[in-house]
C-alpha cells in the first residue's frame, strides 16, 4: 500500500474536536492519501473511553469516530519491519527529545518506512521539519 500522510492522535483528536489545528488537517483525512497506523487507533480508543468515563462522549459517538478512521483512511498495521525500525528510533530520540514515547517512534518508523510526511501538532516531533506538517 502506498500513502503519502500519517495522520497521528494530536491531528484526529484536534479534527474530531473541530479546531483550528482540526481544519488544517481535514484535507489530509478527506482528500490526500493518508494512513492512520494501529498504534494511533490505540491512543484515540483510550482516549475516547475516557471521555466517555467524564460524561463528554458516548459509547456511540466513540464507536464511530474510530470506525470514520477505518473508512477514511488507510489502516497500516504494526508490522516486524516498523517495529523493529521503531526501536532503533525510540533510542535516538530519547536522547534528544524530553517526553518522546514509543508510539512517537512507531508513528515516525511508519512515515519513514513509507516516506510518507506525518500530520500533527505534537511538539515531539517539530524538530522533523522535512517528515512533518505541523497543524499548530
Amino acid at each position: 500500500m502506498s500513502y503519502d500522510y500519517i495522520i497521528d492522535s494530536y491531528a484526529w483528536i484536534e479534527y474530531f474536536r473541530g479546531t483550528d489545528a482540526g481544519a488544517k488537517t481535514r484535507r489530509y483525512i478527506e482528500k490526500e492519501n493518508s494512513a492512520t497506523p494501529t498504534i494511533v487507533i490505540a491512543e484515540l480508543s483510550r482516549k475516547l473511553l475516557k471521555e466517555v468515563e467524564e460524561g463528554r462522549e458516548t459509547m456511540e459517538g466513540r464507536k464511530l469516530r474510530l470506525e470514520f478512521i477505518k473508512t477514511s483512511t488507510i489502516i497500516v498495521n504494526l508490522t516486524r519491519d516498523i517495529a523493529e525500525y521503531a526501536g532503533e528510533i525510540d533510542i535516538e530520540r530519547k536522547r534528544k527529545v524530553k517526553g518522546w514515547g514509543l508510539a512517537d517512534s512507531i508513528i515516525l518508523a511508519t512515515a519513514r518506512k513509507a516516506k510518507a510526511k506525518i500530520v500533527t501538532g505534537d511538539k515531539h516531533f517539530k524538530d522533523l521539519k522535512n517528515e512533518v506538517i505541523m497543524i499548530k
